[in-house]
């Protein structure tokens, strides 16, 4: 390492961390035609990426000096998509850079804000986060950028299938222009490439010699399950390895769940990572792997990202991932460092083909196999027994015990006691289905090759809705038999025939439940599924009804039978009547007139034809305009006169004219000619309204003479006129024996005793009983009625006191 250009106290701290030699990617990015320039490197997972660029940043970030000064504002910034990958580059950098005094600060997601921003108030020479929450501290100005010398991009690729591409340009877009850009990725899509182009100037591709070749350190196993059989597969795959560290793969948050569980109750010691959890429970699980406590730790693609676990032996993808890329990032989590490791791929039948695509994308070649036995799981268990190095180290202060142990029990019980306690704590083994191993793809074969076969007959058919990829897979979980051992499926109406490879028939017996209510039973010799033959252009002829004319709606008379309708005959002659053609002669075709006006069709007596709505005893005019313009209107003529609308029979009626002097007389029925105007009195008419000139109009009152029309209303008195009249109601004037009437005035005439009671008509006039009692107040509902004295109706009911 002496003659790279490495500054001193990173050297040290790679001497004092046991690096003798760098890895290729490592001393890709120290070459001098890197120093300066932004650069895209990819290279395998577990290369030593970290490492890389924190070499690769140390003279942006070092400038030339050993020792780091007090920095105000981030020197170098590094962005990773997980918050795994980001405490695990912090914990990397930290003892690179610990003998330079660089602090270094981390903002992930999940991790208490105020602690984060105390951090980068204190000063950090790098600052290590996730997208998301450094794009947050940026918005609350609690991360400055504007002397960013460099910044790295982690897992590039990551990044841009979680959807961060608009939080990376928005970070990067507060860093100065003149920075360096560093974009590390264990594979280079072009979506990645066209990001480096966005966020890089004059970017140098660095391709490591290993990234387009198969990982050596890692062995690729392709284990073809039964469908029933894929978590028992796992567990045998887990006790066959025994690995120190193990992580299992699934799809989505509810599969790590359900495998969690399955786990715990046979006793592995296991631990989970998903979305769902917090940020403490994570750092809980992944310290208890690292520790030692848990061996086994169940994770989705996006919580495993990136994570580096020490002594991870093995990775078992209990769900295939969804592209070539993603299995190179999960199998790159093991065989790390020079270190051997294991991926194994759980296949069932109906992924088989997904798997070899992969596998192909990838670049890997697997070795196709079946997964561990009962059988081979317990061998390999006792040899691991067998060899274990505690048997043999020398007795020590054990002996006195062990010869008692010997001298009690003897050494052939002494001996399996010791065996029933090594396989106590550990799951016993899975017995799987016999599952024959993947063919290899072949060609497609013709139909009728399939070999020597049996029939069966399964109880659904047509009627059943039966289909054949609903069939094939239920047939297939049955016995443990792979779709390339089924041939031919005919779904007749009510039953279906299956053809079954006559090496695994016998495994279904004469006859065998595919599920409630569907049953597959064996033939003897084929179904005929022939169809009947016919000689080439013949078809069933089908009888068709006798042809019988509907019945007219048309009758001649009432009450009469429908008239016959006769069908079409040809002409003997060949010439066929035109249409419409009446019986005594054949109809004239239609033929423009030359004076282009046609009359119109009207029946003609005697070869004229008289105009429409003539009268019988003679023609009608036709009409004319007058020449005055001025057209009476319609009225029946006595003479041969017409009388104006509305003529009286004493004469006629003059016309509506405006008067000259405008004043109409208001209407009123005439006696002699003459109307009395509106509201007149016997004695008198009644002077019309006139506004006085002063504009200042007295109010109604009574007149002074003794002629006026109209008295105000006033209470009348004891021998006044209308004194037959009902008087007024008086407090005092209360009838012994009887309830005061209810008034309907305001709401203080309810108070006083010289007053009449409350009325039932507004809210604040409600009281119980009255007259007006069923009338509810607004917006409440209408109170119950009083109950009456049973003795005296006329008294009023009295709630009892409290008390």
């Amino acid at each position: 390492m002496t003659d790279l250009n490495i500054a001193a106290p990173l050297a040290a701290a790679l001497a004092a961390k046991g690096y003798e030699t760098l890895t290729p990617v490592q001393q890709a990015v120290l070459a001098d035609e890197v120093a300066g320039r932004d650069a895209l490197v990819s290279a395998q997972t577990g290369s030593g990426k970290t490492v890389a660029f924190g070499l690769a940043m140390a003279p942006e970030v070092l400038d030339g000096n050993d020792r780091l000064l007090f920095a105000e504002t981030p020197l170098s910034l590094i962005i990773a998509p997980t918050r795994e990958l980001a405490q695990q580059v912090a914990r990397e950098l930290t003892w690179l850079y610990a003998e330079a005094g660089a602090q270094i600060a981390t903002c992930v997601g999940g991790m208490d804000y105020r602690n984060e921003r105390r951090a980068l108030e204190r000063g950090a020479h790098i600052v290590v986060g996730t997208p998301g929450r450094l794009r947050d501290h940026i918005e609350r100005g609690s991360l400055d950028l504007s002397q960013l010398r460099v910044a790295v991009l982690d897992e590039a690729d990551e990044m841009l299938d979680l959807g961060f591409a608009e939080d990376l340009e928005f970070i990067l877009s507060a860093a100065p222009e003149e920075r360096r850009t560093l974009m590390f990725s264990a594979t280079v899509p072009k979506e990645i490439a066209e990001l480096a182009k966005s966020f890089q100037r004059d970017a140098l591709r660095l391709q490591t010699q290993g990234e387009a070749k198969q990982h050596v350190d890692i062995e690729y196993r392709a284990l073809n399950v039964s469908a029933r059989d894929k978590e028992h597969a796992i567990f045998n795959v887990l006790r066959f390895y025994e690995a120190r560290t193990a992580i299992v793969f699934c799809k989505t948050r509810m599969n790590v769940n359900h495998l969690l569980a399955r786990m715990g109750n046979r006793g592995f010691q296991v631990v989970a990572l998903s979305g769902e959890l917090s940020q403490s429970e994570r750092m809980h699980a992944l310290q208890a792997l690292r520790d030692g406590r848990a061996r086994v730790c169940i994770a989705t693609d996006v919580a495993a990202r990136g994570i580096d676990l020490p002594g991870l032996e093995l990775v078992i993808h209990a769900d295939l991932p969804s592209n070539s890329e993603t299995l190179l990032h999960r199998s790159g989590r093991t065989g790390r460092a020079g270190q051997k490791g294991v991926s194994a791929l759980i296949v069932p039948p109906a992924e088989f083909r997904k798997a070899q695509r992969l596998l192909a994308g990838a670049k890997v070649v697997a070795e196709w196999a079946k997964p561990p036995s009962a059988e081979e799981v317990q061998e390999r268990d006792d040899a691991r027994l067998v060899d274990h190095p505690v048997l043999a180290d020398a007795p020590g202060d054990e002996g006195a015990l062990a010869q008692t142990l010997l001298d009690r029990y003897g050494p052939d019980h002494v001996a399996a006691a010791f065996i029933r306690l090594w396989r106590e704590g550990r799951s016993a083994p899975e017995v799987l289905h016999d599952s024959l191993p993947p063919r290899e793809a072949a060609a497609p074969r013709e139909r009728g090759e399939f070999g020597d076969s049996v029939w069966f007959t399964l109880s659904v058919g047509h009627e059943g809705r039966a289909e054949a990829r609903w069939l094939l897979p239920k047939i297939c979980d049955a016995v443990g038999i792979t779709r390339g051992e089924i041939g031919a499926i005919r779904v007749q109406q009510t039953v279906t025939f299956v053809q079954i490879a006559k090496a695994v028939a016998g495994r279904f017996g004469a006859s065998v439940e595919i599920e409630q209510g569907l049953t597959m039973e064996r033939m003897e010799g084929e179904p005929n599924l022939a169809r009947p033959e016919r000689p080439r252009g013949e078809r069933p002829q089908r009888e068709k009804p006798a042809y019988a004319p509907k019945p007219s709606r048309f009758v001649d008379e009432e009450g009469e039978a429908p008239r016959e309708r006769k069908a079409y005959t040809p002409r003997e002659d060949g010439e066929r009547r035109p249409y419409g053609a009446r019986d005594d002669g054949p109809r004239k075709p239609y033929a423009k007139r030359e004076d282009g006006d046609r009359k119109p069709y009207t029946p003609r007596e005697g070869g004229e034809r008289k105009p429409y709505g003539a009268r019988e005893d003679s023609p009608r005019k036709p009409y004319a305009k007058r020449e005055d313009g001025d057209r009476k209107p319609y009225t029946p003529r006595e003479g041969g006169e017409r009388k104006p609308y509305g003529a009286r029979e004493d004469g006629p009626r003059k016309p509506y004219a405006k008067r000259e002097d405008g004043d109409r007389k208001p209407y009123a029925p005439r006696e002699g000619g003459d109307r009395k105007p509106y509201g007149a009195r016997e004695d008198g008419p009644r002077k019309p309204y006139v506004k006085r000139e002063d504009g200042d109009s007295k109010p109604w009152a009574k007149r002074d003479d003794s002629s006026a029309p109209r008295k105000p209303y006033a209470p009348r008195g004891e021998g006044a006129e209308g004194a037959d009249r009902k008087p007024r109601w008086k407090a005092g004037d209360r009838p012994e024996g009887k309830s005061a009437p209810r008034s309907t005035g305001f709401k203080s005439h309810g108070g006083a005793s010289d007053k009449p009671a409350r009325a039932f008509g507004t809210k604040s006039h409600a009281s119980e009983g009255g007259a007006y009692a069923g009338r509810p107040a607004k917006g409440k509902p209408a109170p119950k009625p009083a109950p009456r004295d049973a003795r005296d109706t006329s008294k009023r009911f009295t709630p009892p006191k409290k008390g």
